[in-house]
């Protein structure tokens, strides 16, 4: 059985991101602080998947700015409605592109991203950042995907101090 962390990395996806949401609660559990809960859960999802790139822009001003992650060097800044990412903060809808390659506009922080999963972290209504994933695979991502990561993206939420 291959593991990342606590997670069986050979489980369907329906099932590895229930153990999922249950190592990120774990996780965040008695712990407050921003930076260490979004890196914490880059490397949680990126170590429980085969995926290219995960981390988290942050709405600052006009634009979306790097936060934590876990892959290769990516993009700092992008402007609202552009590329994935900004088309999800734009539009508050998630974004799931089977080919990043016919997606207009999209920006290639890396060629070898080929798909892409982008959910809009949300509080009070408000689009506050982006959770995206890139895969070197084309169509990587289905609706256990949209599911499991919207999920996760309400346990990081619900953890904020309000």
């Amino acid at each position: 059985m291959e593991m990342a962390g606590n997670i069986d990395v050979t489980l369907p996806k329906a099932e590895r991101y229930q153990q999922l949401a249950v190592a990120l609660k774990g996780l965040l559990e008695g712990e407050n602080d921003f930076l260490a809960n979004q890196a914490n859960m880059a490397a949680l999802i990126f170590h429980s998947f085969d995926f290219h790139w995960v981390g988290f822009y942050w709405v600052k001003a006009d634009e979306l700015v790097l936060g934590a992650f876990q892959g290769p060097v990516a993009c700092t800044r992008i402007k609202k409605g552009k590329g994935v990412c900004g088309t999800c903060w734009a539009k508050n809808e998630v974004q799931l592109v089977p080919d990043v390659n016919v997606f207009p506009g999209h920006i290639a922080c890396s060629a070898l991203s080929q798909s892409e999963l982008v959910i809009p972290i949300v509080q009070d209504g408000e689009v506050k950042g982006v959770l995206d994933i890139d895969s070197v695979f084309l169509d990587d991502f289905d609706q256990h995907d949209v599911q499991g990561m919207s999920d996760l993206v309400d346990i990081m939420v619900s953890k904020w101090e309000k």
